[in-house]
């Protein structure tokens, strides 16, 4: 509202672009990001829309400080979480540890929580602290039978915690909860269960067409069996240049 009408339809435009972009092709978002940050770099939704399309494309220096920006524009604290993983991505797991502590987790809704604790866990596995990421991830959250949009990602992230600590059995277990709540498969856990079953799958694509070359391949044999009797015939009439 704080931009003039056709400048507004501009931004927008490209706005658009980077939220239908930014998961299949994040660099073309990242680019359309950055045509809406030179048109309006002092309105708190572009800084935010650059900060994640930075953020896709692993930017984290450029993603943090657009982070930071919005945050200053807005006073909203609902960026801390994706801030502190800035700092994991930038090698400072230990920067977003102290986030985790800070009063703004605090002010933070239930989803916001969540995701502040999965980053800190993850900060604690970058730290080597694979025992301290599971009690971190280990919560009311958790342990709730209710399932939330986050359910997935935490149930998830805590079965991947235990089987780096060889607990393949509880691992097992809760890849298995991860995916009972995974109704639109944000995790693979799926495939992460299979591998622990050792179940193998089959690309039966792949095979139909080794099939194809199979029944090709008498063609060649024949072609040599061909060049074999020609050159048989040549040197019978003694015209072969050996």
């Amino acid at each position: 509202m704080s931009l003039p009408k056709t400048l507004a339809e501009d931004v927008a435009r490209n706005l658009v672009m980077v939220a239908r972009l930014i998961d299949e092709d994040p660099e073309q978002a990242y680019a359309y990001s950055r045509i809406a940050l030179r048109l309006a770099s002092r309105v708190a939704a572009v800084r935010e829309a650059a900060g994640f399309a930075a953020y896709a494309t692993q930017k984290y220096s450029e993603a943090l400080a657009e982070f930071r920006a919005a945050k200053r524009m807005t006073g909203s604290v609902e960026l801390w979480p994706v801030m502190a993983d800035c700092e994991r991505g930038l090698g400072r797991p230990e920067r977003a540890m102290a986030m985790a502590g800070e009063p703004e987790v605090q002010k933070l809704d239930k989803a916001g929580q969540v995701e502040m604790r999965l980053v800190a866990a993850g900060a604690r596995r970058d730290m080597g602290q694979i025992d301290a990421a599971i009690v971190t991830l280990q919560s009311s959250e958790l342990a709730s039978n209710a399932v939330h949009p986050w359910t997935p990602r935490l149930r998830y992230a805590y079965a991947d915690a235990l089987l780096a600590a060889g607990r393949e059995d509880e691992a097992r277990e809760w890849f298995g909860k991860a995916l009972e709540a995974d109704k639109d498969g944000a995790t693979d856990a799926s495939d992460r269960l299979a591998e622990l079953d050792g179940v193998e799958f089959v690309d039966a694509l792949g095979e139909d067409e080794d099939e194809d070359e199979d029944d090709a391949a008498p063609a060649p044999a024949d072609a040599a069996d061909d060049d074999k009797s020609d050159g048989k015939d040549n040197d019978e009439d003694g015209t072969s240049e050996s």
